[in-house]
């Protein structure tokens, strides 16, 4: 049992683990921002257009003894959510790629000095051939 204890608070000690909940944590928030913005600003003006609120849009059902509620207004907006964020990640994702090649474009090695000079003994032996 102390081995897996021992395990355990390795495995929950490394970094990764840490940097993963710390993603979810903000993914949550986003995730919360982004409904929030759908909800309560992008459903209201699309739904200006054709004179009703995405939440109010449902189809219903009757069959025999059956009756369906179909909240297809939700499932839009929910839609819309996820096109909102994933373009939001695609936009962030982009711009990391960018930090990280101009950084690493800038860590251009120094050549030593020993490499100039063959550099330049072999171009001079090139030129006499």
């Amino acid at each position: 049992m102390k081995n897996i204890i021992k395990e355990f608070k390795k495995f929950i000690s490394r970094g990764n683990v840490i940097d993963l909940a710390v993603g979810v944590l903000i993914g949550s928030a986003f995730s919360n921002l982004v409904t929030s913005l759908t909800d309560n600003i992008i459903s209201p003006i699309i739904g200006m257009f054709g004179k009703t609120d995405f939440s109010g849009m449902i189809l219903n059902i009757n069959i025999a003894f059956i009756h369906l509620s179909l909240k297809y207004g939700a499932f839009l907006t929910d839609v819309i959510n996820f096109i909102i964020m994933a373009f939001i990640v695609f936009i962030l994702v982009k711009i990391m790629n960018k930090i990280f090649h101009k950084e690493e474009k800038k860590e251009i090695p120094k050549k030593a000095d020993e490499v100039i000079l063959l550099e330049e003994i072999r171009d001079l032996l090139k030129k006499d051939i």
